[in-house]
């Protein structure tokens, strides 16, 4: 089987780019190194901050600096592009414009997969960034498949736990941020959670018990996968 090249848009953060290399390794059977999914990563860590840009609207725009790492990765020579952070899909016109290849859009994923599982009507717990809540990512794409968002109703939270990852790592402060956010979703309907900040996909086993939830990194693992090896993204 011929493999073909990903690129990947990184260092937004560092960790999750690096957890999202270590899950395609672990995603596929191999014999030798020539069975793992062939990547040019761009660990980009400069790319503006998107939470400055979202939330506190004094930041600079990231579009440019990730439309530039796209034309780079696709001059390179990649088939298709992948971003394992939720908040920067907010940027992805400014990517796809960039260039000619696909974008494996993570957001389109991973509302696919909750109709995919519910069915129009079902509720869709979300465990992200105020800033992507901000930016409607999700609340578009999974009400455009007939499918209701629900958020947690403590942003400052969401956003310390996040910012206490980045800082320290997946930290027990963190974890149990995580958690009892989870459990307050379970209670308030939510039928399927998403895991959708990739610094809690470091801490993705922190969610409650009770909870039914599926990380959006590893559905753009599977879309990786399948894109590479036969030019369609697996979902």
């Amino acid at each position: 089987m011929t493999l073909r090249p990903i690129g990947i848009l990184g260092g937004m953060g560092p960790e999750a780019t690096i957890l999202l290399q270590r899950k395609l390794v672990e995603a596929v059977p191999v014999r030798d190194d020539r069975d793992h999914i062939p990547l040019l990563i761009d660990m980009n860590t400069q790319v503006p901050s998107r939470i400055a840009h979202l939330i506190e609207g004094s930041g600079e725009d990231p579009g440019p600096t990730l439309a530039a790492m796209a034309r780079r990765l696709q001059d390179a020579g990649v088939v298709a592009l992948a971003m394992p952070c939720n908040t920067a899909h907010h940027y992805a016109k400014a990517i796809t414009d960039a260039v000619t290849v696909p974008l494996l859009n993570m957001v389109d994923l991973a509302a696919d997969h909750a109709l995919r599982e519910l069915g129009a009507g079902g509720c869709v717990g979300m465990l992200a960034s105020p800033a992507v809540r901000r930016a409607c990512l999700f609340d578009t794409a999974l009400q455009a498949r007939g499918l209701s968002p629900v958020w947690p109703a403590d942003d400052d939270m969401m956003l310390a736990a996040i910012r206490e990852i980045k800082v320290n790592g997946p930290s027990y402060k963190a974890c149990e941020t995580l958690r009892a956010t989870s459990k307050a979703l379970v209670k308030a309907g939510a039928d399927l959670q998403l895991i959708a900040c990739s610094e809690f996909s470091l801490i993705a086993d922190s969610v409650a018990d009770d909870a039914k939830a599926v990380d959006t990194v590893d559905l753009l693992v599977r879309a990786i996968v399948g894109f590479s090896q036969t030019g369609c993204s697996a979902s």
